[in-house]
């Protein structure tokens, strides 16, 4: 029934993006001075996950390359690579500057020196999720670097530039905003159709059934192509030639169970301890979760950065928060 796994996987960019036209064009259009070899102001993506934000910033470096004879691009998850060594360490190896470089003994501040020294073509980065760094200070020190282009990409606005210092926000005024949405049903429907087309075996799967996906997505593309996806693998392990209500109908819980416990295994080690104190508690105040958090991280991490831990679990549906202020109770989503 599969006929190529690959357009189903979350990581997939397709040659053709549908339903983010203005979005496209925005963001080419603040890069378009690369194509003259002169350098572009950073670029701000911002929007709920699953709307689309990752797919179209390496779409749009991907035909950015395709016009430019020479420039340089990398893609950096600083879910991943959070730290400030981490971070520079992936953009040098983005320009093969890593060869002698050692995690255990090269200081950070080699590393931002070899960075500055960099004289070759453009330079486009791109900061997927930048409001996991650590040390949003490494902003400023990219935003300095010749020949260097950020793409920065969180989920809220306010509460990114809210972190940042002001000198930081100051440079980052100018920057390209470009807010994404939700998908609408339609919207979502259309991409799932491509997917079909690319990688599933024709006449497998209905419209109405897509639209059944779409509906219990939400508005998530990722969540959708993961509903796809795991129904698609069900329906081949069973042999069949379609896929049949009752497989979309388990394949929901079961790839959104996925996809939450993709979450899980990408926090930090402080958001894992916070994420563990809540499930361990069922229910937990604010201060009563700091408080605990204190105890058990080796480095405890300002209420201010909990708390933006917390917002963070709570936008990529991990954790709940009912009440406002003192009111305040945080638990598991199940």
């Amino acid at each position: 029934m599969i006929t190529d796994a690959r357009v189903l996987q979350p990581e997939f960019v397709p040659n053709d993006v549908v339903h983010r036209d203005a979005e496209i064009n925005y963001l080419s259009s603040a890069l378009n001075p690369l194509t003259n070899g002169d350098p572009a102001e950073p670029a701000f993506l911002s929007g709920p996950p699953g709307t689309g934000k990752t797919c179209i910033a390496q779409h749009t470096l991907e035909k950015l390359r395709e016009n430019v004879i020479s420039i340089n691009t990398q893609y950096v998850n600083c879910w991943e690579d959070y730290s400030r060594f981490k971070t520079l360490y992936r953009i040098l190896e983005g320009v093969d500057k890593t060869l002698d470089i050692h995690r255990q003994s090269t200081p950070t501040d080699e590393l931002f020196e070899r960075l500055q020294a960099y004289d070759g073509p453009p330079y486009v980065v791109i900061l997927d999720e930048a409001d996991q760094l650590e040390d949003k200070s490494v902003l400023y020190e990219l935003y300095r670097t010749p020949a260097l282009t950020m793409v920065l990409i969180a989920n809220h606005e306010e509460e990114f530039f809210s972190q940042l210092s002001g000198r930081l926000t100051s440079r980052l005024q100018t920057s390209a905003r470009i807010q994404f949405d939700q998908y609408h049903k339609d919207e979502l429907v259309s991409i799932l159709d491509d997917r079909v087309r690319w990688g599933i075996h024709p006449n497998a799967v209905e419209e109405s059934q897509l639209e059944m996906i779409a509906d219990a997505a939400a508005g998530d593309a990722r969540v959708a192509i993961g509903i796809l996806r795991t129904a698609a693998r069900h329906a081949t392990q069973n042999s069949a030639d379609t896929i049949r209500d009752e497989t979309i109908d388990g394949a929901v819980s079961e790839a959104k169970v996925e996809i939450h416990q993709t979450n899980v295994e990408k926090l930090t080690t402080d958001q894992r301890i916070i994420y563990t104190i809540i499930t361990e508690h069922g229910e937990i105040s604010p201060s009563d979760l700091y408080a605990e958090y204190r105890e058990r991280a080796e480095n405890p991490r300002t209420e201010r950065m909990v708390r933006n831990y917390l917002k963070k679990l709570c936008r990529y549906n991990l954790i709940d928060a009912q009440g406002e202020n003192r009111g305040r109770r945080y638990q598991v989503v199940s």
